[in-house]
């Protein structure tokens, strides 16, 4: 079939091909809420599932939800329409779907949202600022995986004066317990004897990542705020609040991961 000929080009396991949408039929079946994507592997090689009719028993078929009629055990599988949230974060929420001590989590800043949207990445319970939520499982892998290097712009304000030395050693990579990181983009933006505050890019996500760079040199983070990720940012978003991303925006932040 041509759609599963157009999968293997795909450079997003199976998100976009020359403008299309398309997606692994067991993500599909997962996303529609049919069962586990394993479980849902099981299902299609059981011939359970039928694409326009027709059986399908590849587990690495493509279906474009837009035109495919996608069928499980002779009803339609149907799945939520993608939408994409940019949250300005306050401090004092936990980016998870629920937490076990009762803490507040971000869901509950988009609860008018009816989709089950899910954190795209993570900022710490005290860390503010830019975060998206999405629904669409590719696009968030796109959106975290370091191979995509999409840059994520912080403005730390840390304790103790930063020196030329500690910005060239967050520029080159410091040493952390899971590896070096990656060269990071660093530029004060004031400082005085007692503190500074510093406007940092990186692409990487590794958990509590910032403030582990600074501790590594001595600098531990007050304040930690993401203020923008890749060319979006908080501009007419007050803290607590959201708003849903564009198409456009969306599609550039795509083009960014190289999916086009």
């Amino acid at each position: 079939m041509l759609y599963q000929i157009a999968y293997l080009f795909n450079k997003c396991q199976g998100r976009r091909i020359k403008g299309d949408l398309y997606l692994r039929l067991a993500k599909y079946l997962a996303h529609a809420g049919i069962a586990s994507r394993r479980q849902a592997e099981e299902i299609i090689l059981q011939g359970r599932v039928k694409v326009n009719g027709i059986v399908v028993t590849e587990v690495a078929t493509g279906v474009d939800p837009r035109y495919d009629r996608i069928e499980y055990d002779g009803f339609r599988a149907t799945v939520e329409k993608f939408v994409y949230v940019l949250l300005n974060k306050p401090s004092g929420y936990i980016c998870t779907v629920s937490d076990t001590h009762g803490r507040p989590t971000v869901l509950d800043l988009v609860g008018a949202i009816k989709e089950r949207v899910y954190p795209v990445g993570r900022l710490d319970y005290d860390t503010e600022g830019l975060l998206l939520l999405s629904n669409d499982g590719q696009f968030t892998n796109c959106m975290i995986h370091p191979r995509f290097k999409i840059n994520k712009t912080y403005r730390a304000w840390v304790a103790g004066r930063i020196e030329a030395h500690d910005l060239n050693r967050l520029r080159q990579g410091v040493e952390l317990e899971d590896g070096i990181t990656a060269p990071a983009i660093v530029e004060i933006i004031k400082q005085d004897i007692n503190s500074a505050v510093i406007e940092l890019i990186i692409h990487e996500g590794r958990k509590r990542q910032i403030k582990r760079m600074f501790s590594s040199i001595k600098h531990p983070v007050i304040r930690l705020q993401r203020i923008a990720f890749a060319f979006l940012t908080l501009e007419g978003v007050e803290v607590g609040n959201y708003r849903l991303l564009s198409q456009d925006e969306v599609d550039g932040l795509l083009g960014l991961a190289g999916i086009h």
